[in-house]
Formats: C-alpha cells, structure tokens, sequence
C-alpha cells in the first residue's frame, strides 16, 4: 500500500511538475471522479463543481458527446479569466468505453504564455512586413527620382556597379531650349505661379520629348536639354528632336492663347558626338558633354522667340522630310562659319 502511495505521489508531482491538469468523468453524466493538484488549482473554486456541464456551463456537452462517441476523442482550447488575466488552456478529451461503462479522461495544459508568444511574433511579422513595405516604397522613390535624372540604362550600371564609366556616343542629336524673358518675368511674377509654370511646361516637353525616343537629360532654370540616340543608338535621331522641337513650339502657342504669362522659347538643334557620365560623389546628376552639347548652345543663341535653329549637316539629313529657311552662313563661337537653317515645319503631319 506504502508502495502504490509513492507511486501515486510520484505521477502527481511528475503532471505538476510539467504543467499538466489531469481529470477522470464518468461517460454517462460527464462527473468528476478524479482530479489532480493541478486541474484543481486551474479550475476549481472553494467548492469544486461536481460535473463537466456545471464546470464550463458555456461548453456543449452534447457536441463532446457525439464527437466523443464518433472519434474517441475531441481538442478544444478553454478559455478562463483569471482576476483582470485570460488564461487559455488546450483540453483533450478521451472516451475510454468498457464493459461496466465509459469513462473520460480530461488533460489539460496551460498554452497561455504560447498564444502570448504567437500574439508577438505576429505583431512582430506585422511590424517587419509594415517596415518592409515602407522600405520597398522608399527603394521605388529612389528609383524613381534616379531614374529622373539618368537614362535606365545608366541606371542599372549604377546600381549594379556603383559607377559609372563614360561613354562615348556618335552620333547622336541634341535639343537645347531656353525661354526669351525669363529673367524679367522670374523677377516680376509671383515666384511661386512661376515655377508652377514651369514645372507644367517640363513636363509637358518630357511627354512629347518620350513620344519621340528623346531622353530628356537635365534642366537649369529655364534651360532644357533632351537628345535622341542615348543610350541605345536611334538611327532617325536627327528626326525625333527635330519632330520634338517643333511639337514644344506648337504646345507653348496653344497654351499662350489662354494663360496671362506668355512662354516664348529658342531652340538649337544639331548632331554629333557627347559622352555622357554621372557626375557628383554625393550628389548624383548625368549630364553629356561634347561639340554636339556647345554647338546646339550656340545655335540655340542664334535663335529669335519661337524659332528653331539648325546647321547644314541636320539640313542634309533632313530636308526631304522637313521645311526649312535658308539664314545664311554665319561664325559660331567655338566652331567654323556654319550655315544656318531655320526650321519651319514636317513636310508630313507630325503625329
């Protein structure tokens, strides 16, 4: 007898030990025959409730029966509030049915401090998906404001490399635009409408300018640059700037009839080399560089309000499919006497 008691005390401090409350019920009307130290303290109060039903009275004792008698066995999580504290416990039923009659054997474990856990991983998983989230978003304004500045191309050997090595590219056209007056109506306008303007017109022109194959390179101030034939070679690139620099004249027109600011441009055309390389350490631009830059410059110099200005070899290129105006030779700075072109429209309907 000696021995079974210490076997029994053994088994009892071994199921408290590992946190596992222990209950015996009869099958027929679900009472309570046995009940370890440790279901007691989780369950029972002063006085111990003598079956199932009146211990949980908001569990269905019919839905464990018939589970019970089809399975042999049923899982449920039991929730318990302890004091301001829900406690969760996982309780498995077993049947075990003789021929005197069935009994239930009830073992529950407190999986509270689990579901704590589980509830802080998932409100960690939540936090970093969030974070991941905000970081893919700052990753694609990056890209994209990078993108604003260099062609993709250009792009990705930044990104993939850290550099980027100077190209050289021949031949390729160049549009260099600034407006007549700037200066003046910067100074007298409100700055704030200005630059709204200006902003509208910038893109507009990157519209028209993607319409054509152009690569829109930079802006300053009232300047603006764009070329067709980087960084993949364009060979109808002499004709995408020239069908660009007149759609931009054609834009300002339209909108000067409605707008109390009148935007009145001067365009230099021309072909030839540029290398073009992102410049800066820590403030990244791509800018091209080359005769083809100055001599678009100086042309554009040579241009009166709303006029775009060209030299011969652009003429010879395109003077099938474009009208132009004869103005004579005339000294470039930097270049030899040069003839220059004005050109006046597309022989085709531009589209």
């Amino acid at each position: 007898m000696s021995v079974a008691m210490s076997i029994e005390a053994i088994n009892e401090q071994l199921l408290r030990a590992i946190g596992v409350g222990v209950a015996v019920l009869t099958a027929e009307d679900q009472r309570f025959v046995f009940r370890n130290n440790t279901f007691h303290e989780w369950f029972d109060g002063d006085e111990p409730e003598t079956d199932l039903g009146a211990l949980f009275p908001d569990f269905s004792i019919n839905d464990l029966m018939a589970e019970l008698k089809a399975n042999k066995r049923f899982t449920i999580e039991i929730k318990r509030k302890i004091k301001r504290r829900e406690r969760i416990y996982a309780a498995d039923f077993t049947l075990s049915e003789e021929d005197g009659g069935g009994m239930i054997i009830l073992v529950c474990q407190n999986i509270s401090r689990i579901r704590e856990l589980e509830s802080m991983i998932d409100s960690y998983s939540q936090m970093v998906e969030r974070n991941t989230r905000e970081i893919k978003r700052e990753k694609e304004q990056v890209e994209k404001l990078l993108l604003n500045m260099m062609p993709r191309s250009v792009y990705d050997e930044f990104k993939t490399f850290g550099v980027v090595i100077p190209k050289l590219y021949d031949p390729v056209s160049v549009l260099m635009l600034d407006f007549v007056g700037f200066t003046q109506m910067a100074a007298s306008a409100d700055p704030a409408v200005t630059v709204s303007e200006l902003n509208d017109i910038y893109s507009a022109f990157d519209r028209i300018g993607e319409q054509y194959g152009c690569e829109r390179i930079k802006t300053m101030g009232d300047a603006y640059i764009t070329v067709a034939g980087l960084p993949d070679p364009t060979p109808d690139h002499a004709g995408a700037v020239a069908n660009a620099a007149i759609r931009f004249i054609r834009y300002l027109e339209r909108r000067n009839e409605g707008h109390p600011n009148q935007w009145r441009c001067r365009i230099g055309i021309t072909s030839g080399a540029v290398v073009g390389s992102v410049i800066g350490i820590q403030k990244y631009v791509y800018d091209i560089f080359g005769p083809a830059v100055n001599l678009a410059s100086r042309l554009q110099d040579c241009s009166e309000a709303m006029e775009i200005t060209t030299n011969g070899p652009v003429y010879d290129v395109l003077r099938e499919s474009f009208r132009f105006d004869y103005k004579g030779k005339q000294q470039i700075r930097g270049f030899d006497e040069q003839d220059i072109f004005q050109l006046r429209d597309s022989r085709e309907p531009i589209r």
